[in-house]
């Protein structure tokens, strides 16, 4: 039977001579593997491949078997077609470094048309978003992911509590006795970032390089915590080095 659903790509791998294989997180199935043939054989098929790019946003037309490890694929186009994201060197290393965090955070084919939305959402809005909301963006979806996986951060920052425990994912009073913690210094941009409810609100969070490199990598470290074998993130030197 075929289905119609759009499709976030995350991940295309070489299979055979000709064909890959893809992951793509799906509006209907969620996370789904797509074996997809003839792909890599000549020119024209290299402009079909362009649709599997990690981070393609496309509507498909698949046939779906829920007893099966790898789908199939009838029809693929452009959902949405990027105006900057594929040539902007920042908004690349931007949606590289999201797209890399989806693929060590969704890994389950649960359906969650929320999450979709969410990642869709962020994404377009990236394309859309001028120079200061992009230097910002990375730290906007690392805290706004986690709402959708069970650990998110709870912004309870006030005058008596501003150290955020990354342990326990709220802010306390003094610093913990372990070593897993945002200090004092760096709590209330943690919770200017936690009230920017859209991409545009960036624009008013003024962050310098050393502050958003430190948070970054503590908030990965808040992934690390809660998400069994983690790891690190490729792009991540990547990323830093084109923002700073």
């Amino acid at each position: 039977m075929i289905h119609t659903t759009k499709g976030i790509v995350l991940r295309t791998v070489a299979y055979g001579e000709t064909s890959v294989i893809v992951s793509v997180y799906t509006e209907l199935y969620g996370l789904q593997s797509y074996l997809v043939n003839g792909v890599r054989s000549n020119k024209k098929s290299h402009t079909k491949g362009n649709l599997f790019q990690p981070a393609s946003i496309v509507d498909m037309e698949v046939y779906h078997n829920e007893f099966k490890n790898l789908q199939r694929i009838k029809e693929i186009r452009w959902h949405y077609i990027y105006q900057q994201v594929l040539f902007d060197v920042h908004k690349n290393a931007v949606i590289l470094f999201m797209t890399e965090l989806l693929q060590k955070t969704i890994r389950q084919p649960e359906h969650n048309p929320n999450l979709y939305s969410f990642i869709e959402d962020a994404y377009i809005e990236l394309d859309k978003a001028n120079k200061k909301v992009v230097s910002n963006y990375p730290l906007f979806f690392l805290l706004h992911l986690t709402a959708f996986f069970g650990f998110n951060l709870r912004d309870n920052y006030s005058p008596e509590n501003q150290v955020l425990d990354l342990k326990e994912g709220n802010f306390v009073k003094e610093n913990p006795v372990h070593p897993y913690y945002i200090d004092s210094a760096k709590g209330f941009q943690v919770s200017q970032l936690l009230k920017a409810m859209h991409p545009s609100d960036l624009e008013h969070i003024s962050l310098n390089n050393n502050i958003k490199r430190q948070l970054t990598e503590s908030l990965l470290l808040f992934y690390s915590l809660h998400i069994q074998e983690f790891g690190t993130l490729k792009s991540l030197p990547i990323l830093q080095e084109v923002l700073s």
